[in-house]
């Protein structure tokens, strides 16, 4: 392997071994903490314009396979591990990592100490870093230089209307981001699913004659979206079920009156435990988070909190009390992670149903 370097915006540089592609390349540096679902991750259009570091010391053992795609498109800017292994034991897998971020021009890295890494990440906010051929001055110069965009969504979200088909419900699935095991899940639900772009108004909804209407996870800060998407979640609510997670849930807060900050440090992986309020039930669920609603902005004659992290305190879901729409900060497909949350598609398609009679 030929070696290459991490480079952080605070000086820092970590000496590695090249994997995937050989491109240079800058993006936010964050951490993951999945065991498993490396794949999912990396496609996950969440991860726009950054570079992963997993904790899980060796990546690549289960090669890639057909079934775990969180989006065709790759959107994410780099790979880092302390272990990489090309040897691929899953049955599925008809391609190794490194020929997949090959073909996505993804660089990865090889050989760091992810452990000290993930406690340099943690005491700092959000930083730019880039996977570099030489750890020079010139190379840090173009890492301050960087101006990383703020128009993720608009990059990510489909530019023209698609469908998931099925017999059952007619579900209006708003992207931000999209991520496929939300289409898998309602899917196996049997709904009829229309994938729109984020800028869609309502009328364009309303329309379509849906049952009800998803907001999907997605990159990058709410406050970045355009107001015309609050005006649209302010208008569908009032008519239409609604369920909205990740980016969808901060944009369904915001149209609600509530206030988004953003998290010292981001939180992502499947292993964060959530407390459902009305039951003290706790559960497990995948989360990629880097912003959070204020629980003091919250009007609470107009939301109600229905899910709080147990490691930060952070709202992690919220129910309007006049209309029937809800919404969670975590990932209740999974994809990768625990099915503990699963169930809320099913909740969603019984606020449908009392709708429609």
């Amino acid at each position: 392997m030929t070696t290459r370097y991490l480079i952080l915006e605070d000086g820092t540089s970590y000496k590695g071994k090249a994997f995937g592609a050989e491109a240079t390349t800058t993006g936010e540096i964050i951490v993951n903490s999945n065991m498993l679902g490396y794949q999912e991750v990396i496609t996950n259009q969440i991860y726009h314009n950054q570079i992963i570091v997993f904790t899980q010391p060796s990546i690549g053992n289960t090669g890639i396979n057909h079934k775990s795609f969180e989006a065709i498109v790759t959107n994410s800017k780099g790979v880092v591990v302390k272990e990489y292994s090309n040897i691929s034991t899953n049955r599925l897998g008809n391609l190794n990592l490194d020929l997949f971020l090959k073909q996505h021009n993804i660089p990865g890295i090889a050989g760091i100490d992810t452990r000290e890494l993930t406690r340099r990440l943690n005491r700092k906010q959000t930083m730019k870093a880039s996977i570099v051929d030489m750890d020079d001055e010139h190379a840090f110069d173009q890492l301050h230089a960087t101006v990383l965009t703020n128009q993720q969504v608009n990059q990510v979200s489909t530019k023209a209307p698609f469908p998931n088909t099925g017999d059952g419900y007619n579900i209006v699935l708003i992207d931000f981001g999209l991520k496929y095991g939300i289409l898998r899940k309602l899917a196996d639900l049997d709904c009829n699913v229309i994938v729109m772009p984020f800028e869609t108004y309502s009328q364009e909804i309303f329309d379509l004659d849906p049952d009800g209407v998803v907001l999907s996870t997605g990159p990058g800060s709410p406050r970045d979206l355009p107001d015309s998407v609050l005006q649209m979640i302010r208008e569908v609510q009032k008519e239409i079920p609604m369920f909205a997670m990740g980016l969808g849930h901060e944009l369904f807060a915001l149209a609600n009156d509530a206030n988004v900050y953003k998290l010292d440090g981001e939180h992502h992986g499947s292993n964060h435990p959530i407390r459902q309020v009305i039951t003290n039930q706790i559960i497990y669920a995948s989360q990629s988070e880097g912003y959070a609603v204020d629980p003091k902005s919250i009007i609470h004659d107009q939301l109600l909190i229905t899910y709080v992290d147990l490691v930060n305190g952070t709202v992690q879901g919220i129910r309007h009390r006049d209309y029937p729409a809800f919404s969670v900060q975590f990932s209740p497909d999974g994809g990768p992670g625990p099915q503990d949350s699963a169930d809320l598609f099913e909740e969603f398609l019984e606020n449908v149903s009392s709708q429609r009679r």
